[in-house]
């Protein structure tokens, strides 16, 4: 990663809430690419995701913090899916951008499928990763999702590398590196991620979603089962699924070579229709 690559982080106060957000602006200066707006999983704070902009240097990149995770103060008040996406074009906005590729992992997918249902004409296109449709989702397996709901794995890293490939599946080579960059989240900050997605789901309104959309899914994925993939294939018009073969739930860690291939084809084409304040 070239200095000139490094994330600049800020504070800033967006609808009443404290939050951190990370931006890298792109190597070299000037970009031909749209930025990208990212949305981390659940209790993942921004260092976790660091390698997807050290890998995609000639575009900006954009993610924060949500309430009670990494570095962001914990949340005053409950928040619910519109609220955040509402709070994430704010921050575009004020970044001096009209138009964005959005991109979400695990909770995060759904996340940036709120963003691109609710702000339509300010998405270019959605890369969607080991992710659902929220509510209406096929169940991980029960040994991965009781372990998930141990906070140890974020607080006790021997207690995440020794559950690792209970948890997550598929390669564990990235174990140690992931839990090196992880950050606890406050009890508060995690709770209110379950929280805001209880009873959400996107089904109903994907019909009508029209940006061009990639699908990422791990086959060996515990959390998040491939067939939610092929649901969200099924209800979003043109979209494409690639399926990381022996990927686990962290394929964007374990398998970077081959995925980060697929969404550079994907984005690739694609020129800037703004360009960073």
């Amino acid at each position: 990663m070239t200095a000139s690559h490094l994330p600049e982080y800020q504070l800033k106060q967006v609808d009443g809430r404290t939050l951190r957000v990370a931006r890298w602006r792109p190597a070299g200066g000037a970009s031909r690419h749209r930025p990208l707006l990212f949305f981390n999983g659940i209790g993942a704070n921004i260092e976790l995701m660091a390698p997807l902009p050290e890998r995609l240097d000639d575009r900006e990149v954009i993610t924060f913090d949500m309430p009670g995770v990494g570095e962001s103060p914990d949340p005053v008040m409950p928040y619910r899916p519109w609220m955040i996406a509402r709070i994430a074009n704010q921050i575009v906005t004020d970044f001096g951008h009209d138009k964005v590729d959005v991109m979400g992992v695990s909770w995060g997918g759904g996340m940036a499928q709120q963003y691109a249902l609710q702000y339509g004409s300010r998405t270019g296109q959605l890369i969607l990763a080991a992710t659902s449709a929220g509510m209406l989702m096929v169940p991980g397996k029960l040994a991965a999702l009781s372990k998930m709901a141990d906070p140890r794995r974020y607080i006790d890293p021997e207690f995440m590398l020794k559950n690792f490939r209970t948890l997550y599946g598929g390669d564990t080579k990235g174990a140690g590196g992931h839990a090196d960059r992880i950050k606890p989240p406050s009890m508060m900050g995690y709770f209110n991620q379950l929280l805001a997605m209880a009873g959400w789901t996107s089904a109903p309104f994907l019909p009508f979603l029209s940006v061009p959309t990639l699908i990422l899914m791990g086959d060996d994925d515990q959390i998040v089962p491939l067939a939610n993939g092929h649901i969200l294939q099924t209800l979003i018009r043109g979209s494409k699924l690639e399926v990381i073969k022996g990927g686990g739930h962290l394929f964007l860690v374990n398998q970077a070579d081959e995925t980060m291939a697929l969404i550079r084809e994907f984005l690739q084409p694609v020129a800037a229709e703004s360009v960073a304040a």
